[in-house]
């Protein structure tokens, strides 16, 4: 490992720029907290002077972020052609943000500073040394990103080499070489870093993820000697996005045995992964390496009776490291020893071949109609129960019925009747909402409040329906999954028929016995 070594991450700029992601001000101070928190060596704040919001963020972030471990940069570009670092507005609005550490984007490739800046090579490398120059003069730390850098060096390497000695002899603390169109391969890194660290500067890299290479093309840069890398949370950016640094800093730390991090931060990369997400309001990447729901997860029988006698068989490292958690697909393809874990995993006691063994079947028999239990764990706990003899039901149907009408200009346009027994009382009640499920949910409701109230606090979060066998049309197989919480703990049941609301009743109605079941009684009434 370098003596020094940078991880910078730029999810607050170039993350930002993502299609469909819109961060607020306060969006990115939050952010920019979590980064913090992963013990990150810098973050990327934004253009002031550019970015109305990005200016903004900097007179914020003064006085409302308090880092701990990262130090906040400022990114911008080189002065405009034919003017003076002195007197350029927008160098002037890098200084007003108040960070100790700048960042400057400099034309590297030479077709670039022909057709985009439409000026001379001369004129592009006066810019970079007269800004670098007049930052490094103001006591600033400056780092400069010579964009288009791997495709300049191809078409013209005298020139883009030309740039990083300009940027070295100026002041630059750290040149970084972009990747900027994301073509390059592992491969073709190590001899284009190499040549450019013989000028004597700390190489740095950015890469961005158009051929699929971004992470492997960075880790190439370092083995080439780069010892400052720039990514973005969950790899957003524009296009395929940039080097994801959740990956790569595992990678590091966990592959090269680098300690760029405490053990402790590294176990908090799965939880800032999903926050960063959830603020940015993007999906979870379920295939995402380290962090994502499936980076641990194992389907097949074969794994799961390896997994049962060590872990690590079929495991490149523990999830535990980065926060995450193996875990078991409960499927067609499961075998007795997935089952076990899975039962262990949930608190149950499985360890009977034979009981085992039954379950397994039930499981098969089940999916082959078309249930689906990798994703509903409550679903798989209450077939368990249920097979074991040790699921005592909170309530006990009798009937249900529900109809809709055209809206009439009203939201509530469908009524459901429930009938059912609880605590030796018959209950029947009538919901009204806007669908049939909607109202399904609020007749169950009403039924079990006057002997459970907290289901009160049940809500559903998510409703997923699935044809499973295409080309029957509405006479088709439906599969059911919804998603409920009583505000701490979240749950997913499945329901399967021929009738969307008689499949969308059992996965409700699951999820109720479920959560009366484990007790869940939500925030408000703990």
């Amino acid at each position: 490992m370098p003596e020094q070594f940078h991880v910078y991450d730029t999810t607050l700029r170039d993350g930002a720029q993502q299609e469909g992601i819109h961060l607020s001000v306060d969006d990115k101070l939050r952010i920019a907290g979590y980064l913090d928190e992963l013990g990150v060596t810098f973050i990327e704040g934004g253009w002031p002077g550019a970015n109305p919001a990005d200016t903004e963020f900097f007179a914020r972030a003064s006085g409302e972020l308090h880092l701990a471990n990262a130090r906040l940069v400022a990114f911008g570009a080189t002065r405009r052609v034919g003017g003076q670092a002195a007197t350029d507005p927008l160098v002037q609005a890098l200084v007003d943000a108040g960070t100790d550490y700048i960042c400057l984007v400099a034309k590297s490739h030479d077709a670039h500073v022909h057709e985009a800046l439409r000026t001379t090579l001369d004129e592009n490398l006066a810019m970079i040394s007269d800004t670098v120059g007049h930052l490094t003069g103001l006591g600033k730390h400056v780092f400069v990103d010579c964009e288009h850098f791997f495709d300049g060096f191809r078409a013209n390497p005298g020139y883009a080499l030309e740039v990083v000695r300009t940027a070295a002899e100026a002041g630059a603390e750290v040149v970084v070489l972009c990747d900027t169109n994301g073509g390059m391969l592992p491969s073709w890194m190590g001899d284009v870093v190499s040549a450019a660290a013989q000028i004597g500067v700390d190489i740095g890299v950015h890469c961005h993820n158009d051929s699929g290479c971004a992470v492997a093309n960075t880790l190439a840069a370092v083995e080439a000697g780069a010892m400052h890398v720039q990514g973005t949370i969950n790899g957003y950016g524009e296009r395929t996005g940039n080097m994801d640094l959740t990956t790569l800093i595992a990678d590091l730390q966990l592959k090269f045995g680098w300690p760029l991090m405490s053990p402790q931060q590294l176990s908090q990369l799965t939880r800032i992964s999903f926050a960063v997400a959830d603020i940015a309001n993007q999906p979870h990447i379920a295939r995402q390496p380290y962090v994502g729901n499936s980076a641990f997860a194992h389907k097949a029988g074969l794994h799961a009776s390896a997994i049962r006698v060590n872990e690590d068989l079929y495991q490149h490292t523990r999830p535990e490291y980065v926060g995450n958690d193996m875990r078991m697909l409960i499927s067609n393809m499961a075998g007795r020893a997935s089952v076990q874990i899975k039962g262990d995993q949930l608190g149950l006691d499985l360890g009977d071949r034979e009981v085992a063994g039954r379950i397994t079947d039930a499981i098969k028999e089940r999916e082959a109609q078309g249930y689906s239990y990798e994703a509903a764990d409550a679903s798989f706990e209450l077939l368990v129960r249920t097979m074991t003899n040790q699921l005592e039901l909170p309530f006990e149907l009798i009937s249900w019925r529900v109809f809709t009408q055209e809206p009439n200009g009203h939201a509530d346009n469908s009524e459901a009747t429930v009938k059912l027994l609880a605590d030796g009382e018959k209950y029947g009640v009538i919901g009204e909402g806007n669908g049939p499920v909607n109202a399904l949910g609020d007749a169950l409701v009403k039924a079990l409040a006057p002997v459970f109230p907290q289901v009160k606090d049940y809500e559903l979060t998510d409703y997923r329906v699935r044809i499973l066998d295409e080309g029957r049309g509405t006479d088709a197989t439906v599969r059911v999954l919804i998603d409920t919480s009583d505000g701490e703990q979240g749950w997913t049941t499945v329901g399967v028929g021929t009738n969307v609301i008689e499949a969308s009743w059992e996965a409700l109605s699951d999820a109720y016995v479920y959560g009366l079941v484990k007790g869940y009684c939500g925030a408000a009434r703990n």
